[in-house]
């Protein structure tokens, strides 16, 4: 794998690429004005010139006059019995029509005409007054009017659907005082988190929270789609903090703008994007989302027209246009990430009635099922030209992890009624554990990478996940193995919090390896780093609502702390690119997914289970809420697009 800092690892994230400062100058806001200039000189020009060819014109009743659309100089009508006659648009009066009334309309047009002139003159002087700036605001707020009528124009109403049953959106207060006092702690650092890039990175997509600035990232184009406000929103809500959530709600509803010229993650775009979209819809009930995400998914569309329907990994949101990333195996499209949207089209579907989300995730699951699997591994890499993996690269972590959760996923999602895509699951975790899965020479289990027949003893941060989704799975597994899988689950976090443990911060690295003397440590500069992941945290929160064991409060507590002394900074929390050191320096990125998944699960994992409890809530792989969809609700059984 290329370099992490450069690459994306995972279908499940991207790592930050800095971009820097716009190394554009204001030369479009310099055109503008002399546009400005221009235009304004070219209408005086005209009006002096209608105001000239009247003041020439001959003085005779018996000439035709021109109708310059003036209405209150037109006759409305012409009157036959007085020799009147009309000739395609002129008027020619005929004798019997009073003189004097004739001059005076003349003279009033005259006097109009110069009025107008002089207005025109008044108001270019005003225009030359003012600064670039006030000139660029002026442009912009036409801009933004003509864009807001487009869309009124083209937007069209979704059909009413009627929310499913809503459990569990609020509370979840612990009683035992001490829980409830660690709980307010993870509120507070959300807060700090929210206040700080409300401040100083309001608009973009992340927050540089020592230099006090906005961040973006190559997943996210060159626009600014406030991807902190999108990702944030529900966590903001459950935790209580409605005035924050109102006030990205207004955001959201006056400024995400999709229709740019901006080239974007499909998958990041979906996970973060849609899925943040589709869960404040769901919580708050609020149409604008629901809107939003609707938008955003059309832009989406067109990255799957390929020969084979396997979406391309970008595409750009205004012409439609879809690449893949250049070091992906000869083009080819990555399985977590095409392999990650099913959950958002599903309920893409379900809200609009219309079936296209649903057909496109649904035709890249009967593709995968005819492919031969080597070993019975699913590659990382296939193309979407040819319709044929790439090189055989397998991996639970980066590239691979989410394509598994979505399986599992979509069963649950679906009321446990998709029984075709558990089978999917339970077939690719018998050959994950047949092939990926080992035990350390000192007891620790952990998840290998195969690649062209070997297994790389190497697991990721990323790969921590799969602790609690092997949990979550437990229930409905094959040959009464629901206690084995949540053993495996157990073992997963387990090895996970010695990555944390046995760091100088306890916070996990990148990657770590078991070769040799060598367990659940980082060996590479490039994979000591920690940035605000959430994916250990995540697993401890599965792993506490389905066994209760106080350890997992315990260890989540831990990296509460850790985080808290050693990514907290006056501007919000930063990475660290060196958990083995005593003494780090910062990334200076205050990541989305740390508002969206590393705080929400938290706070949920010091929280009452009846608080967004999983009989009823099924998380995305960006820790966005989605409600499992009941057949017995009438709305979805009624559902061509479900059905």
């Amino acid at each position: 794998m290329t370099t992490p800092a450069l690459l994306p690892l995972s279908g499940r994230r991207l790592p930050p690429l800095n971009l820097g400062a716009s190394a554009f100058p204001h030369h479009r806001a310099t055109l503008r004005l002399s546009e400005k200039f221009i235009l304004l000189l070219i209408l005086s020009a005209f009006i002096t010139l209608c105001f000239g060819a009247f003041f020439f014109l001959p003085d005779s009743s018996k000439h035709k006059r021109f109708d310059l659309g003036l209405e209150d100089v037109l006759i409305p009508h012409v009157d036959t019995s007085k020799g009147g006659k009309n000739l395609g648009g002129f008027l020619i009066h005929g004798q019997g029509h009073d003189e004097h009334r004739h001059r005076e309309e003349e003279e009033r047009l005259r006097n109009k005409i110069r009025a107008d002139h002089e207005k025109a003159l008044e108001e270019a002087k005003e225009k030359l007054k003012k600064s670039r700036d006030e000139i660029q605001a002026e442009i912009q707020t036409e801009k933004n009017k003509v864009v807001q009528e487009l869309k009124k124009k083209d937007s069209k109403p979704l059909p009413p659907v009627p929310l499913p049953n809503l459990i569990g959106i609020n509370s979840g207060e612990p009683a035992d005082p001490d829980i409830r006092e660690k709980r307010n702690k993870i509120k507070e650092m959300m807060k700090h988190a929210w206040d700080n890039y409300r401040q100083y990175g309001w608009g973009h997509n992340e927050l540089k929270p020592i230099a006090r600035k906005g961040h973006s990232t190559n997943i996210f184009g060159n626009s600014q789609m406030g991807a902190t406000i999108v990702d944030a929103l529900d966590t903001l809500y459950i935790m209580g903090l409605h005035d924050e959530f109102r006030e990205g709600q207004e955001w959201i509803d006056k400024n995400l703008d999709f229709s740019v010229n901006s080239e974007v993650s499909v998958f990041e775009v979906n996970i973060r994007f849609i899925g943040g979209l589709l869960a404040a819809y769901y919580l708050s009930g609020q149409e604008v989302f629901k809107i939003k995400a609707v938008q955003l998914a059309g832009k989406l569309l067109p990255a799957f027209n390929t020969p084979t329907g396997i979406p391309w990994a970008m595409v750009n949101l205004k012409s439609g246009v879809g690449r893949n990333w250049g070091w992906a195996s000869a083009g080819s499209s990555i399985l977590a990430e095409f392999g990650t949207l099913h959950m958002e089209f599903v309920h893409l579907s379900y809200l609009t009635g219309d079936p296209v989300y649903y057909n496109k995730v649904m035709h890249i699951r009967k593709l995968l099922q005819k492919m031969d699997r080597p070993n019975g591994l699913y590659p990382n890499y296939l193309n979407p030209r040819t319709g044929r993996w790439g090189q055989h690269h397998t991996s639970v972590g980066g590239l691979g992890d989410s394509f598994y959760e979505y399986l599992l996923k979509a069963w649950l999602m679906s009321d446990k009624m998709d029984m075709e895509a558990r089978k999917m699951y339970d077939d690719a975790i018998e050959a994950i554990e047949k092939h990926l899965i080992r035990k350390s020479n000192g007891g620790l289990t952990f998840i290998g990478e195969w690649k062209n027949g070997h297994l790389e003893r190497k697991m990721g941060h990323l790969t921590c996940f799969a602790g609690g989704m092997f949990a979550l799975g437990a229930d409905g597994s094959r040959d009464d193995k629901a206690g084995h899988y949540l053993q495996l689950g157990a073992e997963i976090a387990h090895t996970c919090h010695e990555s944390y443990d046995r760091t100088t911060l306890k916070l996990g690295p990148e990657a770590f390896k078991f070769d040799g003397g060598v367990e659940a440590v980082a060996v590479r500069q490039n994979e000591k780093y920690y940035i605000l992941r959430p994916e250990v945290i995540e697993t401890y929160w599965y792993m506490w609502r389905f066994t209760h064991d106080p350890k997992y409060r315990q260890w989540g507590w831990e990296a509460t702390q850790a985080i808290d002394k050693y990514c907290r900074v006056s501007g919000g929390f930063s990475g660290v690119k060196d958990v083995y050191s005593s003494s780090p320096t910062y990334d200076d990125v205050q990541q989305s997914f740390f508002l969206a998944e590393t705080l929400k699960y938290l706070y949920l994992l010091f929280s009452n289970d009846d608080l967004l409890p999983l009989d009823n809530w099924v998380f995305n792989t960006e820790a966005h809420p989605l409600p499992v969809l009941h057949l017995a609700n009438t709305t979805l059984s009624g559902n061509p697009a479900y059905r």
